[in-house]
């Protein structure tokens, strides 16, 4: 069930679904697998190469659940079911799923994602592991996140960026604390979406109440957490069931398969509607020669040159756009782009840029260029929500660097003002954060930063706290309210 009734009906067309095999009942052998591939190949002619982005709408995901829950499972069997998978890599999982004791030459679709192998001896995934596919209704990019709970701060990593994320639960067990606390890291990162994919679901006969139960756990769970577009799905990961095909086993349940629903959902708003931010990553002034790729009736105009480098954050920008810089609110013109070494007229998100500005501006690495009347207040401290990633906790007086965009800062942890009780979902007071716990802080800095709060813009209200002496990574942090 869904508390986004949009997504409920199918989505695929009827040619689409009848191309696809329904779960049979049984696991896939390894030679029905490769079979079914070469038939797929053939049928294709050429066909695409798996993993290739193609011209389709992007969409960035990740699966996260408690250990053994069936994550890479999942995700391997979605790879396979959308034709992601290349045969040498399922000629090589076929020989390991055999050489790991699987009997009738059954195929551990963990496999696929696994990659390290520290991960294929335990059997777990340790690292975050990304995965490139398309399907013929957009391109996917997709991060397997670690389930044991040492290994959780990987998950931050991994969802980071995500337009949704899969969260597992093992239809047996329901919610435990690890899922919440995997759902309380979707909450804190605003992720848009949540998927909750009840796996195992045949291990209880498909029983139908026993899915409810679960669901209406989750949705509590996803609803005192602040979570609004949550779905959850029944699945089995290993065999099949409403992963690509809709389960004759599940008569009951009338939702959209994972892939449907990872489909149909909407990305995040791309950034280029929104105001041009530029960290200031570096000041380019050449030294000597000119770069071979440089046109020679360009080579004399770069002998004064000075860029202002780094990756667009938001928006566009345009030669002749009114733009500001913080520190100082000099407002300017854009004289000149370059793109990859390249004269360009315009520049948008996620692009390496190097900008040119009509008047000398005192401007350097941690600068933030932006559009004129939009340039953030500097604030010199703030009201933080944390992950705690490192086994040293953090308490007040904790002296710190506040990683924001391209600037590092010293700071001081002043206040711990809460932590989140994982089993009630409640705000508790706390005199210190341990690794893995999530709560509030409040954080002074010691020159002011261009906050804003993570809510409105992600890149704007991320910040990560790191040790001053070793550069180890204390925290992830979001700016609830800046002062």
């Amino acid at each position: 069930m869904s508390t986004d009734t949009t997504a409920s009906r199918p989505l695929l067309s009827r040619e689409a679904r009848d191309s696809r095999e329904t779960p049979t009942g049984r696991r896939d052998s390894a030679a029905d697998v490769q079979s079914r591939r070469g038939d797929e190949v053939s049928r294709s002619g050429e066909g695409r190469e798996a993993g290739v982005l193609g011209d389709t709408t992007l969409f960035r995901f990740a699966t996260a659940g408690s250990v053994d829950d069936g994550k890479s499972t999942l995700v391997g069997r979605l790879l396979h079911d959308a034709k992601a998978i290349l045969a040498d890599q399922l000629e090589q999982v076929a020989r390991t799923s055999a050489d790991r004791g699987f009997a009738h030459g059954e195929f551990d679709f963990a496999l696929l994602t696994d990659g390290l192998r520290a991960e294929r001896e335990q059997g777990i995934t340790i690292d975050v592991a990304y995965r490139y596919f398309a399907t013929d209704a957009r391109s996917f990019i997709l991060a397997d996140c670690p389930g044991h709970v040492q290994y959780t701060r990987n998950m931050v990593t991994g969802s980071a960026t995500a337009d949704a994320v899969v969260v597992l639960i093992d239809a047996r067990k329901g919610v435990v604390e690890q899922t919440r606390r995997h759902l309380a890291v979707v909450s804190l990162l605003r992720v848009p979406h949540v998927i909750v994919a009840v796996n195992k679901i045949d291990l209880t006969g498909f029983d139908e109440d026993r899915f409810r139960a679960v669901e209406e756990q989750a949705l509590a769970v996803a609803a005192e957490l602040g979570l609004i577009d949550t779905h959850v799905i029944p699945v089995s990961a290993l065999e099949g069931d409403n992963i690509v095909d809709r389960s004759a086993r599940t008569p009951w349940y009338d939702g959209p398969t994972l892939r449907e629903l990872l489909e149909a959902l909407p990305a995040r708003q791309a950034e280029e509607d929104a105001a041009f931010r530029l960290p200031v990553q570096t000041v380019i002034r050449p030294q000597g020669g000119v770069s071979a790729l440089i046109d020679d009736a360009e080579t004399e105009d770069l002998r004064d040159y000075r860029g202002f480098a780094g990756r667009v954050s938001s928006g566009s920008v345009r030669v002749g756009d009114r733009v500001q810089v913080f520190p100082g609110g000099h407002e300017t013109t854009v004289t000149g782009i370059r793109v990859a070494g390249r004269v360009a007229e315009s520049a948008h998100t996620a692009q390496s840029i190097a900008v040119t500005l009509a008047d000398e501006v005192d401007a350097a690495r941690g600068a933030l260029i932006a559009t004129a009347g939009t340039v953030p207040s500097g604030h010199a401290e703030a009201e933080v929500e944390i992950f705690q990633l490192d086994v040293r906790p953090i308490a007040p007086g904790a002296r710190v660097l506040a990683k924001h965009g391209t600037s590092t800062v010293q700071a001081i942890v002043t206040e711990v003002l809460s932590r989140r009780d994982l089993d009630t979902l409640a705000l508790e007071d706390a005199a210190e954060l341990a690794v893995n716990e999530i709560g509030r802080v409040r954080i002074r800095f010691a020159s002011a930063l261009p906050l804003e709060p993570y809510a409105e813009d992600r890149e704007g209200g991320a910040l990560l706290l790191i040790h001053p002496v070793d550069g180890a990574t204390l925290a992830a942090a979001t700016v609830v309210t800046a002062v």
